[in-house]
């Protein structure tokens, strides 16, 4: 009886040295896991590269770092690396059932980097939400929304929809439909939009500036306003024309001026 109690206690201090020192193992590792990622994200050699390469390459990087962690914690609890490939590959097709979905997330964040539909800091629209473009992971694209809400994409949904760039070229044309009171003098209207959008500094003159009646109903009739400015200046010009436009129709004496906005494009 003694002997095995003695058995007993050897088993026990063996085991939980081992467990003690996977814990050890396990708190350093990751101690230096975060150092190393610290080190790696303020080096020069990353600090030269595309933001969204930059995030993906960490991200990589981190994975990689805790599946040798894991491996190193199993090994010193003395599991044997043959029965542990030999239980990985068994449950392989379970796995790789239950992981589908992050799967295809993970094989939509590869293509996302080969591609480059988008980077980080553009403004895109895509899989019903909008917003810029913060960080793509491993896994998933997380955008910010113009009134500062995080929204995290799975990349899977991202490689499966359309996703509009509104950052992509160094020029964007500001569209707006105006409309008046029917009967109003159309060549007259004309002219005030123009001179307006020539008076606007940050309107582009070639192109030139665009605006033409383009429909209406019974009782109005509805102007298309075009102007060309630069990426950054969107939201300046869109706001000035419209409110300039509609002042200077209203100074004119032009009857029922309204403006409403045609493009979904933010």
């Amino acid at each position: 009886m003694e002997e095995f109690l003695n058995k007993v206690v050897d088993i026990a201090v063996s085991a939980g040295s081992k467990i003690i020192l996977a814990l050890l193992i396990f708190v350093i590792g990751r101690i230096v896991i975060g150092k190393v990622l610290k080190i790696l994200n303020s080096s020069k050699a990353l600090a030269k590269m595309d933001a969204t390469v930059r995030s993906f390459i960490l991200n990589f990087i981190k994975a990689a770092l805790y599946v040798v962690l894991v491996i190193s914690i199993i090994n010193v609890l003395g599991v044997p690396m043959a029965s542990v490939v030999t239980v990985l590959a068994s449950a392989g097709v379970a796995v790789g059932m239950a992981l589908q979905g992050a799967l295809g997330n993970l094989a939509g964040g590869i293509m996302i980097m080969i591609m480059r539909p988008f980077n980080v800091g553009d403004y895109v629209i895509t899989a019903g939400e909008e917003g810029i473009v913060k960080d793509i992971s491993l896994f998933y694209t997380v955008l910010l929304t113009l009134d500062n809400k995080k929204v995290t994409i799975p990349n899977g949904s991202l490689m499966n929809a359309n996703v509009t760039n509104c950052s992509s070229e160094p020029t964007r044309r500001v569209d707006i439909v105006f409309s008046c009171a029917k009967g109003e003098n159309v060549e007259k209207i004309r002219k005030i939009m123009l001179d307006v959008m020539k008076s606007t500094k940050k309107v582009m003159k070639d192109p030139a500036p665009f605006a033409q009646l383009s429909g209406g109903t019974n009782e109005s009739m509805e102007f298309t306003v075009r102007a060309w400015t630069e990426n950054a200046s969107y939201w300046d010009v869109y706001f000035e024309l419209m409110q300039k436009i509609t002042e200077e129709m209203g100074k004119a004496g032009v009857k029922a001026p309204a403006v409403r906005v045609i493009t979904e494009q933010k």
